[in-house]
């Protein structure tokens, strides 16, 4: 029996391999995005050029920061329709943790669904002093949860060097996965987690499924670079970090993101999307 120009054998081997050959495409298809804070100075003056730019570059989409809270509904409306026409995508927004109060949650709500985000990320936190807080963080993130579900949106939340310095012989970061729900993303800062003493890849490894995002920024340990290198020119392992995102972590998408480098904004974001290509090619 022959199924289109194939024998019954060959269609049964193709079949069994099948699958993984699905999984390696998939596993290449991740999108890359920018977090806009990357390009901040030049977000401020303009806002629409800012986006164009970052799409030519070849980025598949944004991350919109703190700043985007202040736009009026027809602002947003438009930032949406300028995102549909140039075909790339918001994957999430990074919130100050006042925009999800109970005060300012429906506006927040309103404001991602027009830009088509996904997820609504908590950038920071001001836990007092003691683990007892960040089990109080959360509670909110929870409470935040269940609030963004009849929308379809979900809760994220992104840690810093706070996150992963040890309280009591705990990181903090730990106490947020065990006692928020498995909805809730994890967003992973590689730099900040390399800053404070941990590793990125066993962190996603101890995570499955909760860490849907990562914020590509690298760090070194040389003090005169710190957070101002590019992607690639840092203590980051990354083939090793998206090789446990990919098979592991339940990575949805990636985002580029830069604190400053020794080249403007908008090279800076370039330069570090073509290295993220060379070790992520699609």
């Amino acid at each position: 029996m022959t199924t289109h120009g194939l024998s019954r054998r060959s269609f049964l081997a193709v079949s069994a391999v099948m699958p993984w050959a699905l999984t390696a495409r998939a596993a290449k298809s991740i999108p890359a995005g920018l977090e806009l804070y990357s390009v901040r100075e030049e977000l401020k003056k303009d806002p629409d050029g800012t986006v164009r730019a970052v799409a030519q570059m070849g980025y598949q989409g944004v991350e919109f920061y703190a700043p985007y809270f202040e736009w009026s509904e027809s602002q947003t409306k438009q930032m949406r329709k300028l995102l549909d026409d140039l075909g790339i995508r918001c994957f999430s927004t990074h919130n100050d943790s006042s925009y999800l109060s109970p005060e300012k949650i429906g506006r927040a709500v309103d404001m991602n669904l027009i830009l088509g985000s996904k997820y609504l990320v908590v950038a920071s936190a001001n836990p007092r002093p003691g683990l007892d807080s960040w089990k109080a963080i959360a509670d909110v993130l929870n409470f935040v949860a269940d609030r963004l579900e009849p929308s379809g949106l979900k809760a994220g939340y992104h840690n810093h060097q706070l996150e992963f310095t040890p309280i009591e012989n705990q990181r903090p970061i730990e106490v947020l996965a065990k006692n928020t729900k498995p909805s809730i993303m994890l967003q992973l800062d590689v730099g900040t987690c390399l800053e404070a003493g941990s590793d990125p890849v066993a962190w996603i490894r101890a995570n499955p499924g909760r860490i849907r995002s990562l914020h590509l920024k690298d760090w070194s340990p040389d003090a005169a670079k710190g957070y101002t290198v590019l992607f690639g020119e840092g203590a980051a392992q990354w083939k090793s970090i998206f090789e446990a995102a990919e098979s592991t972590g339940g990575v949805e998408y990636y985002l580029i993101e830069q604190e400053g480098s020794r080249f403007n904004e908008i090279e800076t974001a370039r330069r570090c999307l073509q290295s993220f290509r060379l070790v992520h090619p699609e």
